[in-house]
């Protein structure tokens, strides 16, 4: 007789324990609160933003051109070195490398974010646009040193469920900011929610402070002899180590693929909150549905992207959410042409937060194993400059093309603009396996 405890059921429910054991890990745990950090600031310069920019009366045109102010987190790979590589006086003696970056940068972050709420967008839309953008930059430098950190703290099989647990904090820390900030509008003003927003950094602070050390934050940390020797160790080399390791060919078709992968979903993003305001949604209905509803959902995309990525490897995962997350803009034209229906607004923003977290944990996973271990928050910066260089420049215009052809249309063509990310990924599933994009030395 079969004993119940080998039974199908049981073996499935012991499997199961098995997968998801990975994210009790307390390593994990210290990422998933650095990743509430890391989430909090890009609601506030991107959907709070348009949403505030709406509510004054600030045009579609003006919106669209306000993505730009996130042009560090295209731009982040220049000083990424500076921040890889040079210790803090006193504090890198005391903490570690990477979390006294962690702790000097959420301290500006916290100043900056205050300082744009005080802002008037209607009256001095260039203060408010300086203020945005340096909030864009400190949550960038703050990106840098959190990514490295995650990248150097997990070993290779565990990068998947580190990226399923970034994007989980992630975007809790959206949705305390997001949501926070769409559900106060109604009661109180941009700077009093701008201000206590900004103190919920203090979570990344306190993250920081608890961290452990990773056994890599002394790696190739030496002092330099000259300035030019600094140079060619901390920015020439992780560029050059990255384009050695693949042929040259090899390495601009992985950096086209990393522009191109989510570029539909920037496309949509960059005028969903105007989408909601237009269509004829209140503040609070957004505030529940997406910035309260969708994060929730993301971070369960999150989780099930991770444990695909270790069911069935990187790329499989790859093409099984960006398939979801491309057709899910399909969605968005069809609340277009039904109108304010509340309850379909549930619907689209549940398969449209699925598909996206599924694919954002395939693909930070992605991006981590293309990291040498000597060159990480370099590298790893220059890969996610790639990535945002989609969601900040190429989606500019995003406002212009709803204004010419309609929200139905627009939606439509933020669909056809993913396929060239997953025909590239389907190339290079069949002539570069992971094997050879991988980065070197990651022991």
């Amino acid at each position: 007789m079969l004993n119940s405890q080998d039974s199908p059921l049981n073996r499935l429910n012991h499997g199961f324990m098995n997968l998801v054991s990975v994210y009790w890990d307390r390593r994990l745990i210290i990422i998933f609160f650095m990743g509430f950090a890391s989430g909090l600031p890009l609601a506030l310069s991107t959907t709070v933003l348009q949403w505030w920019l709406s509510d004054v009366g600030v045009s579609l045109t003006a919106i669209g051109l306000f993505t730009l102010v996130g042009t560090p987190y295209s731009l982040k790979f220049f000083w990424a070195p500076f921040i890889d590589s040079v210790p803090l006086p006193i504090l890198s003696k005391m903490l570690g490398r990477r979390r006294a970056w962690m702790i000097i940068i959420q301290i500006a972050l916290m100043g900056s974010i205050i300082g744009l709420g005080l802002t008037r967008p209607e009256v001095t839309p260039l203060l408010t646009a300086v203020l945005a953008f340096a909030v864009a930059f400190f949550s960038a430098s703050q990106d840098i040193v959190i990514d490295a950190y995650r990248i150097d703290i997990l070993d290779e099989d565990e990068q998947g469920a580190g990226a399923a647990m970034t994007q989980a904090g992630y975007r809790l820390g959206a949705l305390a900011s997001g949501a926070g900030a769409l559900f106060l509008f109604d009661w109180t003003s941009p700077s009093l929610i701008y201000g206590l927003i900004g103190g919920l950094i203090l979570v990344g602070f306190i993250t920081a402070l608890c961290a452990p050390i990773p056994k890599t934050d002394h790696l190739n940390k030496t002092p330099s002899r000259s300035v030019g020797m600094w140079i060619n160790r901390n920015i020439v080399s992780p560029f050059v180590e990255f384009f050695q390791r693949n042929q040259i060919s090899t390495a601009l078709v992985i950096l086209a693929f990393i522009v191109l992968y989510k570029f539909g979903d920037s496309f949509l993003g960059a005028m969903a909150y105007p989408f909601y305001y237009q269509i004829g949604f209140t503040s609070g209905q957004v505030g529940m549905a997406s910035a309260t509803f969708g994060k929730i959902a993301t971070i369960v995309g999150a989780f099930a992207g991770g444990l695909v990525v270790k069911r069935y490897g990187i790329q499989k995962s790859l093409l099984i959410g960006g398939l979801l997350q491309m057709f899910s803009n399909l969605m968005y034209a069809a609340q277009a042409a039904i109108g304010p229906d509340y309850l379909f607004l549930f619907l689209t923003i549940t398969i449209e937060n699925v598909s996206g977290g599924m694919a954002s944990s395939a693909f930070i996973a992605y991006l981590s194993m293309l990291c040498h271990t000597h060159y990480t928050g370099t590298q790893y910066a220059l890969f996610a400059c790639f990535m945002m260089f989609a969601r900040t420049w190429l989606v500019a215009p995003s406002g212009w093309v709803v204004d010419q052809v309609g929200w139905i249309v627009f939606f439509i063509l933020s669909t056809a603009a993913a396929g060239p990310g997953l025909l590239l990924l389907l190339w290079m599933m069949k002539h570069l396996p992971m094997s050879v994009q991988t980065g070197h030395d990651r022991t």
